[in-house]
């Protein structure tokens, strides 16, 4: 699997949800946790591989042990506010400030189908947001502060224009 990289149009999309678990989600789940690895990530949601479905892998410890795959989740509680910076595998070189829930609690489903609730807080509470956000097609970098959001500027650019010449077949 490769990952998608800004301004790829599946990054804004709203993912559907799963309805049924099933062998070709368990295979997608692999290999979205082997891209996340290989990419030294600690998330990764399926719009980030091109696969517009409620499906997150997260591995904050990178233990490669416990639950790590995820399906149709979502924050049902949230609490507090913190501000740090941020990261995304779909836009390299971009790391930006953010303000985020200080604890969530989250409602989620793992590939036996169990019903999980997952409370987080720190980089794990953080890496939850991130994901689910981008199950609902929206970009960290909407929710930058404003100063991040200037000194990205120039490199989103770079990025908007490589992803323009890479489907105009420009190298």
């Amino acid at each position: 699997m490769e990952v998608a990289i800004y301004p790829n149009p599946v990054l804004k999309t709203k993912a559907k949800p799963i309805e049924e678990i099933n062998n070709e989600i368990c295979q997608i789940a692999e290999e979205m946790l082997e891209t996340m690895y290989n990419a030294c990530g600690i998330g990764l949601a399926a719009p980030q591989v091109g696969l517009s479905i409620r499906l997150i892998v997260l591995d904050v410890t990178g233990e490669k042990t416990g639950e790590r795959v995820f399906i149709n989740p979502y924050i049902s509680e949230e609490e507090g506010e913190t501000l740090e910076e941020e990261g995304c595998l779909s836009f390299p070189d971009v790391m930006g400030k953010i303000i985020r829930s200080q604890r969530v609690k989250v409602i989620t489903y793992n590939l036996k189908g169990e019903k999980l609730e997952i409370e987080a807080e720190g980089l794990l509470g953080r890496a939850w947001q991130h994901e689910i956000d981008h199950l609902n097609g929206c970009l960290f970098i909407e929710k930058m502060t404003p100063a991040s959001t200037i000194a990205n500027q120039s490199k989103l650019k770079e990025l908007e224009l490589a992803y323009q010449n890479n489907k105009a077949g420009v190298n």
